[in-house]
């Protein structure tokens, strides 16, 4: 790996050094996201520099007023001195089953509709329990590239996963890569992003129904990921009830389970909360290993009784009743949470084109047959660096991301993600990425 680099650069040469080996970290160019946070923030502070900071998906926007405003009430309902139900209050449970009628034309019983401390619990017990239903089938399958901490989640529980690029087996070719590794009958799940985190392509309804028909042919359960609800901005689904509506696999089997998060589309991280969303089918079902496993035969009940309550005993009491009020506000058609994560898409435009100005080429440029939309993430990459090179160099001219290699990504380049960067630092981005280009001359 090439890692030489001018000792001139904008951010100075000894400090990024010195604080790079501070880390202790063997190759910064594969660094984990929080590591890539620690070491920004330190250089950050230690220079006065401003970076433009494009590794950690941070909400950039405020959180919906509509949350905080029911949210504050809750708390002033003395909501606080009492715990929640593990399954979530009525109210949450009926607005989400409205919402995902509403805007993705899915019927869901309110039972199965269960708040979780961010998705992040809620992926950690879907796979926790997905793994305990057969004894035999002991593996996940993660379609990629993803959100890199799923799989420090299954690192953390022992357990074992597959997993490939997505890229090269659009459309139809699906099907013969996930039956190559269903057909070995050691699957328990299949998980993914939609919109994909980084690339951000969106399986269509062809897609869907493969990996839909492939759930009830080899009985798996699929994970869909839904952290970006809505935010694929090249259709327009703000209206209840109307389509176009968000696409989803839930069309095509019984066999799922929806991570619906507040963080992105409600800017609502710090409250950590989101939906778990198990098909009335897949809640009721009892699998005889589950017995065995966890005590318990239904998997609903082994969800809620048994892996929620040993890790949280439920979500917070007020944060239910703030995504309650905002599910309730998007359903009676008062509040249009797409209009309000469109910046993200505006941004993603302009970034990308100052990236292609200066030599960078977008690695995921394409979603089937017409270009990758613009939201939230995008990827960039480098003629003739590695992923993990691009990164380490970059941090010299003030700009950070994460290696495309910690999504599960078979491609060379980085994950930009355009929350944090403020349009006032556009001028920065061009500077530095036209020192860049000129230091390394294509």
């Amino acid at each position: 790996m090439n890692l030489s680099v001018p000792m001139n650069t904008p951010i100075d040469y000894e400090l990024v050094v010195h604080k790079i080996e501070e880390l202790e970290v063997p190759e910064i160019g594969n660094a984990s996201i929080r590591e890539i946070v620690q070491l920004v923030s330190s250089i950050e502070a230690a220079t006065g520099e401003r970076y433009i900071r494009m590794e950690m998906g941070i909400p950039g926007l405020p959180p919906a007023a509509i949350g905080v405003d029911a949210e504050i009430e809750a708390l002033r309902k003395n909501v606080a001195s009492a715990y929640p139900r593990i399954d979530g209050i009525q109210t949450l449970k009926d607005e989400t089953s409205r919402f995902v009628k509403l805007f993705m034309d899915i019927d869901v019983k309110p039972e199965g509709c269960i708040p979780t401390v961010g998705s992040m619990e809620g992926s950690y017990a879907s796979f926790l329990v997905a793994g305990s239903c057969y004894k035999e089938r002991d593996t996940a399958l993660f379609i990629d590239p993803g959100f890199p901490v799923q799989k420090q989640q299954m690192l953390v529980m022992g357990q074992k996963y597959e997993t490939f690029d997505v890229f090269d087996f659009r459309g139809e070719k699906l099907r013969s890569k996930l039956e190559s590794y269903l057909s070995n009958g050691n699957i328990n799940c299949i998980v993914y992003s939609n919109p994909n985190n980084p690339a951000w392509i969106c399986f269509d309804e062809e897609e869907l129904s493969i990996i839909g028909d492939l759930a009830n042919k080899y009985d798996v359960i699929i994970i869909e990921d839904l952290a970006y609800f809505g935010m694929d901005f090249r259709s327009d689904l703000s209206r209840p009830g109307f389509p176009p509506y968000q696409v989803t696999v839930a069309r095509y089997t019984g066999n799922y389970i929806l991570m619906i998060s507040s963080s992105k589309v409600f800017s609502y991280a710090g409250q950590r909360i989101g939906m778990m969303v198990i098909s009335d089918s897949l809640y009721h079902r009892h699998f005889p290993y589950l017995g065995e496993r966890l005590k318990v035969h239904g998997f609903g009940n082994a969800i809620v009784h048994r892996v929620l309550y040993s890790l949280t005993s439920g979500t917070s009491h007020s944060a239910q009743y703030g995504l309650a009020a905002m599910f309730k506000g998007a359903n009676d058609g008062n509040f249009n949470f797409i209009e309000e994560v469109k910046e993200y898409g505006e941004k993603a435009k302009i970034m990308k084109r100052i990236f292609t100005d200066n030599g960078f080429k977008i690695v995921y440029d394409t979603d089937l047959d017409q270009p990758v939309g613009d939201g939230f993430y995008f990827t960039i990459g480098y003629p003739g660096m590695t992923g993990a090179e691009l990164l380490h160099k970059l941090l010299y001219y003030g700009v950070s991301a994460i290696s495309l290699g910690n999504t599960g990504s078979t491609k060379e380049g980085l994950r930009a993600c355009v929350s944090n960067v403020k349009r006032e630092q556009f001028g920065d981005l061009t500077a530095r990425l036209q020192r860049f280009n000129s230091d390394f001359p294509l």
